[in-house]
């Protein structure tokens, strides 16, 4: 099955059994590959089965879907999923384009977003590659805050977190427009990210200082915002008068219909 119930799962395993797990899944040639998009600081994320050469792309940008596709080819790699953490307002998605180009490729979204997908997720869902019993498993976290459909990644074997906009590298999403809610955000964050185990690794949706990753232990000290209280947070948030995003009138309505435009 595409999605099962992960509550079973979580139950049954702890720190200890997280590392070792993390070394069995890097062990069998299972990775991410890390890819940026210079115009709007974007990054998507390549992540695969070693042992099924199964991969999903999570975030794709419909000016970058060529280059995706070229590395896939390359890494003899066969996308079975197009994975959007929320409906973006920066960018258009390659989600549709790649399904386009390749028949095989379903694309992925929470059903909260209210956006067009041919699988849409929900909170506790998991998405899965390669062998049904031993593949690699994604679990959906709901993290609203930046959008009501916001979802947040966790490979747990991988010790990996793919947070989108809802967590950044010393920051976070904005959260003025689009359903923007400082008080879920927060809430999001310190109940749904930070209490993830210190070593796993935070894969953001953009960066725009030079930085690729964190850790979950490195933000919980040392993010400026996240570090403050609930009351300071919203305040900072508040007052960060932040410009009108470029591209959000053309990229919203084409997100909601998987980024497939007219003239796609």
């Amino acid at each position: 099955m595409f999605i099962r119930p992960i509550g079973c799962v979580l139950k049954t395993l702890n720190h200890g059994r997280f590392s070792t797990e993390a070394k069995r899944a890097l062990s069998n040639g299972s990775f991410v590959r890390q890819l940026f998009e210079q115009t709007t600081s974007t990054y998507t994320y390549i992540v695969a089965d070693g042992k099924s050469r199964e991969a999903l792309l999570i975030d794709p940008v419909i000016t970058t879907v060529a280059r995706d596709m070229q590395l896939l080819k390359q890494l003899g790699l066969r996308l079975r999923y197009a994975i959007n953490t929320h409906v973006h307002a920066d960018h258009i998605t390659g989600s549709g384009r790649l399904k386009t180009l390749l028949p095989e490729c379903q694309s992925v979204i929470s059903k909260v977003s209210g956006a067009k997908a041919d699988i849409f997720i929900e909170d506790g869902d998991e998405i899965v590659i390669g062998d049904k019993k031993d593949g690699l498993v994604i679990e959906c976290r709901s993290t609203p805050g930046h959008t009501n459909g916001c979802m947040t990644y966790v490979w747990h074997k991988g010790s990996s977190v793919f947070t989108g906009d809802c967590l950044l590298i010393r920051g976070c999403g904005r959260t003025d427009f689009q359903q923007g809610s400082a008080d879920k955000i927060y809430t999001s964050i310190h109940k749904r990210i930070f209490t993830l185990p210190d070593h796993f690794i935070v894969y953001p949706g953009h960066d725009y200082t030079g930085q690729t990753t964190s850790t979950i232990a490195e933000e919980k000290q040392y993010n400026s915002r996240l570090t403050k209280s609930r009351e300071e947070f919203t305040h900072i948030m508040k007052e960060l008068k932040l410009s009108y995003p470029l591209q959000i009138d053309k990229a919203v309505p084409a997100n909601m219909i998987c980024g497939l435009l007219p003239e796609s």
